[in-house]
C-alpha cells in the first residue's frame, strides 16, 4: 500500500502570543478524506513527536472534519506523531504539509524535515502543501545547492487573507512575501477562493478552501493507492 507522510507542527500558539493554535484541522482532515478514500495509508510526524496541537476542530457544518476527527485511528496518530529522527524518506510516496500558523514557528525553518523532503523529491516523490503549509517548503535545498522553490510556480496564504483573519500583526513572518522572494513565481486569487497549482511533482494550495483540491491533485500524481 502506498503511504503518505504528513509532517505537522508542535507549536501550539500563534507566533509568540498565547492564542491557541497548531495545525488547522480542516486542511488536514479534508486532504485525509481524499487519501483514505483512495486507499492510501498515511503517517503523521512532527519535529518532536508526541501529541500535535490542532485548532479548528469545532467548525459547524463541516461533516468531513467531524468524521475524521471522530476516528479513533486518526486520534491515535495525531496524539502519537512520529519524531523526525525516526523518519525514513524511502518509506513514502508523497509528503503533504497541512497549514496552520504553528508551522511558521517550527517546520518553516526545520532542516531535518527539509533534508527528508529534498531526498524524497529528488528520488521522484510528490510534495504537497496548503495554506501556511508551503512555509515548510522554504528551507528545502536540493543536492545541487538550489532551493526546491527556485524553479517552481507556487501559491500559499496571502497577505489579504492574513488581514481578513486578523493575524497580520501576530504572525512570525509574512508567508506571501517569503514565498514570493524564494519561488520562481508566486500566484494568488481573490481571498478565500480556491487555487491549486501543480508544477511537476509539487502541489500547493492557497487557503483552506484549497485543501480538498491539493489532496486530490497529489493522488492524481500518485495514481492507485495499491
Amino acid at each position: 500500500m502506498k503511504k503518505i507522510l504528513i509532517p505537522v507542527t508542535n507549536h501550539a500558539t500563534l507566533g509568540t502570543t498565547e492564542q491557541a493554535n497548531g495545525t488547522y484541522a480542516p486542511e488536514l482532515t479534508h486532504a485525509l478524506k481524499e487519501i483514505i478514500t483512495a486507499g492510501f495509508d498515511y503517517e503523521i510526524a512532527s519535529v518532536e513527536g508526541g501529541q500535535a496541537p490542532l485548532y479548528g476542530t469545532d467548525i459547524e457544518e463541516d461533516a468531513v472534519n467531524a468524521e475524521i476527527l471522530a476516528s479513533e485511528d486518526f486520534q491515535n496518530r495525531i496524539k502519537n506523531t512520529i519524531p523526525v529522527q525516526e523518519i525514513n524518506a524511502d518509506d513514502y510516496d508523497a509528503i503533504f504539509y497541512p497549514g496552520g500558523f504553528g508551522l511558521l514557528s517550527d517546520l518553516a525553518a526545520n532542516r531535518d524535515f527539509a533534508a527528508i523532503a529534498a531526498q524524497h523529491y529528488e528520488k521522484g516523490g510528490v510534495i504537497g502543501a496548503v495554506c501556511h503549509g508551503p512555509g515548510a517548503l522554504l528551507p528545502i535545498t536540493l543536492s545541487s545547492g538550489d532551493a526546491l522553490l527556485a524553479t517552481k510556480s507556487i501559491t500559499g496564504f496571502t497577505r489579504e487573507e492574513e488581514i481578513d483573519f486578523g493575524t497580520i500583526n501576530d504572525i512570525p513572518f509574512l508567508l506571501e512575501e517569503a514565498l514570493a522572494r524564494k519561488a520562481a513565481r508566486y500566484s494568488k486569487v481573490q481571498p478565500w477562493q480556491e487555487l491549486v497549482i501543480v508544477d511537476e511533482r509539487l502541489v500547493t494550495g492557497q487557503n483552506p478552501a484549497s485543501a480538498h483540491g491539493v489532496g486530490k491533485a497529489i493522488l492524481e500524481l500518485l495514481g492507485s493507492g495499491e
